[in-house]
């Protein structure tokens, strides 16, 4: 496969509009194509996001590669260049730094949540803490890579809560194969940390499965042990 992008013909015309749409009528009026086109730049990005694109099955699984697999169609250059734009619109989607982040339902947290976990191609725990008036304070990941039931320690998922004295925490993961149905392992890390909430007096509110584009509510499915409605 070839990885170099100078014999690639020029599509300055292209780069040219999505550059005027991009000024006039701002992002969201241009295609994924356009707007990876720009992030690449060139006379040539407009073709190379289109193929990589189409190879890849769409702008999400686009945002899902690793610098290797988008190295194939853009150069390792490129390719890094790419994945640390996925990066940063995934962590500004899940920054607050305007208005207070509170919470009053599960999907006050979890379409928060959602633009940077929805794509990641592993599976992270991350914690939400909150103080008394539901208005969240920190967020943490606290484990990276297989969620199983022997690798997460109770401890550390309460750790930060203890610290902030928080009154109450939203634990969340995410599922890579995008399908949120909880496993047997989630029900059960789920039980222990409710059970775990009431001896530390921090409420666990709920826990989260995130997938592509969705999510699910274990307090919804009566995972946290029969507590009530958020």
């Amino acid at each position: 496969m070839t990885t170099a992008a100078t014999t690639l013909p020029s599509t300055d015309g292209d780069a040219a509009r999505a550059r005027r749409t991009l000024s006039r009528a701002g992002p969201a009026a241009c295609a994924d194509e356009e707007l990876l086109g720009l992030v690449l730049g060139g006379r040539d990005g407009p073709l190379l996001a289109r193929r990589a694109v189409g190879a890849l099955g769409g702008v999400h699984e686009a945002a899902r590669a690793s610098v290797s697999e988008l190295a194939a169609w853009l150069g390792e250059r490129r390719a890094a260049s790419v994945v640390a734009a996925f990066e940063l619109g995934r962590r500004s989607a899940s920054a607050w730094p305007e208005p207070e982040w509170v919470v009053r339902t599960p999907a006050d947290v979890a379409e928060r949540l959602l633009p940077a976990m929805g794509t990641l191609d592993r599976e992270e725990l991350r914690v939400v803490l909150l103080n008394t008036k539901n208005v969240v304070t920190a967020s943490s990941t606290v484990y990276v890579g297989n969620l199983a039931g022997s690798s997460v320690r109770v401890g550390e998922v309460f750790r930060d809560a203890v610290r902030r004295q928080a009154a109450a925490i939203v634990v969340a993961h995410n599922h890579p194969s995008g399908d949120t149905t909880p496993s047997a392992e989630d029900l059960r890390i789920t039980v222990e940390l409710a059970q775990a909430g009431r001896l530390l007096d921090i409420e666990l509110l709920d826990h989260l499965v995130i997938g592509h584009g969705t999510w699910t509510s274990l307090r919804a499915l009566g995972g946290l042990g029969g507590l009530g409605a958020l």
